[in-house]
């Protein structure tokens, strides 16, 4: 009887942890319906503005898709109370067409927040796009993971986390930084170019949204191979290129890839071997941007 006791007072304890700690998954889509990308994106712009996001910047990588890089003040304060933290600055608003639906969906905050290693959830910020645009379900990978298991990330053995990212360049200052990525995306130097800018308070972050349509960096050659669920990804993109100080880095891509598309497959159709270029192509083009030589 003791033993029974015992083993109940602790499934009891553990209740509240496991309770604490649900899974989660990268993008959260807001509605599916017939209709027209341009459209469904004009009204997705109206009604984020109208609950107070900023609309920091949009492209459209490949035909059939629009991305919105949506922040407010809430989301650049939580970003800026770590150095690594402007990563997590912009969430992603997209609007896909798939057949004859178009598809409305938003990277989840509290997957980001995660990932990006924020002191909390972003559930405000998560609370604010559910409000703007709804939310139907989470999806991206079969299974979900935990904040737990997404702060301390990594694809397989010898692929790199969230705090082993590309280092691209160092400069005197911020502001000189800043003003070589600026001129960098301005030249489209390895064919990349810029989607957004967002300054967090304190004035030691920058983050820069980088579209890229060279070769084997290119969104959309990526995109196809990757993003193959009859549900899109879209939101994966754009990649960002963090100045902090004089530094500019970003997201190993081995690790920005995976951490979107945990499932991916190793091997076969739709999975990393057929990207294996990426990586180093995604590097090589950032750091043009950056002027490494």
């Amino acid at each position: 009887m003791n033993h029974r006791f015992a083993l109940a007072s602790l499934l009891l304890l553990a209740s509240p942890a496991l309770a604490a700690d649900p899974t989660m998954k990268p993008f959260v889509l807001a509605s599916r319906a017939p209709g027209d990308v341009d459209g469904a994106a004009r009204t997705a712009r109206q009604k984020l503005q109208a609950a107070g996001f900023e609309i920091a910047g949009s492209y459209a990588p490949y035909p059939g898709a629009v991305v919105l890089a949506v922040t407010n003040e809430s989301l650049k304060s939580e970003a800026a109370k770590t150095p690594s933290g402007g990563y997590a600055a912009a969430q992603r608003v997209t609007i896909t067409k798939v057949g004859e639906e178009v598809q409305v969906a938003y990277t989840n905050p509290s997957y980001m927040a995660a990932a990006y290693r924020l002191p909390g959830d972003l559930a405000p910020v998560a609370a604010s796009l559910e409000g703007a645009l709804g939310r139907a379900e989470e999806y991206g990978p079969s299974e979900g993971k935990s904040a737990k298991d997404l702060r301390k990330y990594h694809y397989m053995v010898g692929m790199e986390y969230f705090d082993e990212p590309s280092k691209l360049g160092h400069f005197a200052s911020h502001d000189e930084a800043v003003k070589a990525i600026e001129a960098g995306l301005a030249e489209r130097r390895g064919g990349a170019s810029k989607v957004y800018r967002i300054d967090l308070p304190g004035g030691t972050q920058t983050v820069f949204g980088v579209a890229l349509s060279d070769g084997c960096s290119g969104d959309a050659r990526i995109m196809n191979e990757i993003d193959s669920k009859p549900l899109r990804s879209t939101g994966h993109l754009p990649y960002e290129l963090l100045v902090t100080g004089g530094d500019v880095r970003a997201l190993y891509a081995r690790f920005r890839i995976a951490v979107n598309f945990p499932d991916l497959k190793m091997m076969g159709s739709h999975s990393f071997m057929n990207i294996r270029c990426a990586p180093d192509a995604i590097e090589k083009a950032l750091k043009a941007v950056a002027g490494a030589r």
